[in-house]
């Protein structure tokens, strides 16, 4: 029996990835989270599997939450659904310790094979992202600008690209603002843009916001 835990912050959401993972005869799914501290919390009470982890859960940032899950609970295999592309976000979800990512437009078969995937051990990415990875490594480049930017900077880039304040992005980080500052100074000069409104349309521009 494969046991799953579903993290996303949309109700909806998780309601039809419970009816789409359920139809599984070896698929049970013993609790839905919608935000990081529901999710820590869950698993530290029942036995899970495979996490069905959402990018845009509140209370944490995505990648420290993935780190807090493979020091906390190593076993537990991750399963990564995201609405952007995957050329933005799922190497950096692979070394953060997922087994595996998936854009939310993918068919539910799909989605099932991940599953069972990731729960053999395996890792998960689609054709599709294993051609775009395969492209940049014949390039032989470190692609866009933003892929040489730390997970941090990466984050801050993301925040502030789709509108929000410093204000507003140091407390989905959890971070203060002055070092919400700190990084979009040095993201800024590595990226060589000027202004908030650059990272704005560089942001659009790359696919990085919802």
């Amino acid at each position: 029996m494969i046991r799953i835990l579903i993290a996303d912050d949309h109700p909806i959401v998780r309601e039809g990835l419970r009816r789409i993972v359920s139809l599984e005869s070896e698929v049970t799914v013993v609790g839905e989270a919608g935000t990081a501290a529901e999710m820590f919390t869950m698993l530290g009470e029942v036995p899970v599997d495979v996490i069905l982890l959402d990018v845009s859960m509140p209370g944490s940032s995505f990648l420290e939450t993935l780190k807090a899950i493979r020091e906390q609970h190593p076993s537990v295999k991750i399963l990564v659904l995201s609405v952007h592309p995957e050329d933005q976000w799922a190497v950096r979800a692979l070394r953060g310790g997922a087994a595996g990512y998936l854009t939310k437009d993918h068919s539910p078969e799909q989605l099932v094979g991940a599953v069972r995937r990731v729960h053999r051990g395996g890792r998960y990415v689609s054709p599709t992202l294993a051609e775009h990875l395969a492209a940049e490594l014949d390039q032989g480049t470190d692609g866009a600008p933003h892929h040489r930017l730390s997970d941090r900077e990466f984050e801050v880039l993301c925040a502030l690209g789709s509108g929000q304040s410093v204000k507003d992005a140091s407390e989905k980080l959890g971070l203060s603002p002055k070092t919400v500052s700190t990084y979009r100074a040095r993201l800024m000069e590595k990226m060589r843009v000027s202004s908030t409104a650059e990272l704005v349309r560089y942001a659009a521009q790359y696919g990085l916001i919802k």
